[in-house]
């Protein structure tokens, strides 16, 4: 890998892949819809293409002569217009495929969720083998879905893609899932559901980065590979350890999960739901996943544990 094309390069994870991509020595270039996204990329090192994800041109023109595109750009709250998901998620991840093939890029690694297989029920040590879910619990399950979808389909005549899903990102530089939970705890709006106490896979942003430059080196085209930090731990006990690192405790308030449930379908059609149905679907019960296929086909290890992130977190 000599040349990489980054989407979403000054997003959590593509500004992670955009480091460990310039200390490998490979020249990176990352897309730009801003000032300040354009400053931010130059800043890690990697070379700024102004445009967005609409634009082909663009796209093109910044994927010239690279081996690999890093599609890490999505609309990834779990609320909003349905247009903004649809043209971010779905039309944005096939114009990118497009200019991927147009400008004879090889390799295709598409930073994919388990949020593919929420329908509401607990997703059980899931591995590749499960089909996306018919009935997504959302729009953000639901476009991701079809945007894994398109890229698989683009698999051949010359552009392999591969698919990966990391379950529950996290890690120093987040500035949207932590931030978000400790400002509703700090507003005194948290509470866990049905105690909190399930299982949950997670996976570091450094974790990520290695599956995903695993996956442009080895992955099998057309394949999808889960990732994770290893065996899932207590979503109740991991939270309140990640919150603490931000100096909030979140505290014993719980609330049955049917409630919540209920109240999220009901104000499902409200522009700021309370709580939402994907919300519920991807963290209200259990939801893990195996990543045994990655350790055997990639060489993956999750060489960060959780033990060492929430020490980087704590500034330890």
């Amino acid at each position: 890998m000599k040349q990489a094309f980054v989407t979403g390069g000054s997003g959590f994870v593509g500004r992670a892949l955009i480091v460990a991509l310039v200390r490998r020595g490979v020249a990176v270039r990352a897309l730009a819809r801003s000032d300040a996204a354009a400053a931010q990329v130059t800043a890690l090192g990697a070379a700024p293409v102004r445009g967005d994800l609409g634009d082909r041109a663009a796209l093109e023109a910044g994927m010239a002569a690279c081996d690999v595109v890093f599609h890490s750009a999505a609309y990834v709250k779990d609320h909003g217009p349905r247009a903004e998901y649809f043209a971010v998620n779905v039309d944005g991840t096939r114009n990118v495929l497009a200019a991927a093939r147009a400008a004879g890029v090889h390799r295709f690694v598409h930073v994919g969720t388990e949020a593919v297989l929420a329908d509401g029920k607990p997703i059980v040590r899931a591995d590749e083998t499960r089909p996306r879910t018919t009935h997504p619990a959302g729009l953000y399950p639901l476009t991701k879905g079809l945007a894994e979808e398109a890229v698989l389909a683009a698999n051949g005549d010359g552009l392999e893609t591969v698919v990966i899903r990391p379950r529950f990102i996290w890690g120093k530089g987040d500035t949207s899932v932590l931030p978000t939970l400790a400002d509703t705890v700090r507003r005194g709006r948290f509470a866990w559901i049905d105690g909190g106490r399930f299982p949950t896979s997670t996976c570091h942003v450094d974790n990520v980065v290695e599956g995903a430059l695993l996956a442009a080196e080895r992955g099998r085209p057309g394949e999808i590979y889960f990732l994770t930090d290893g065996p899932p731990v207590e979503i109740r006990s991991f939270l309140t350890e990640l919150l603490k690192t931000q100096g909030v405790d979140p505290g014993d308030r719980s609330v049955p999960k049917w409630l919540v449930a209920t109240i999220a379908r009901l104000t499902s059609w409200m522009a700021r739901p309370p709580v939402t149905v994907t919300a519920v679907a991807l963290v209200g019960h259990e939801v893990t996943v195996v990543d045994d296929k990655a350790r055997r086909e990639l060489g993956y290890t999750a060489a960060k544990s959780r033990e060492q992130g929430l020490a980087e977190l704590r500034g330890a």
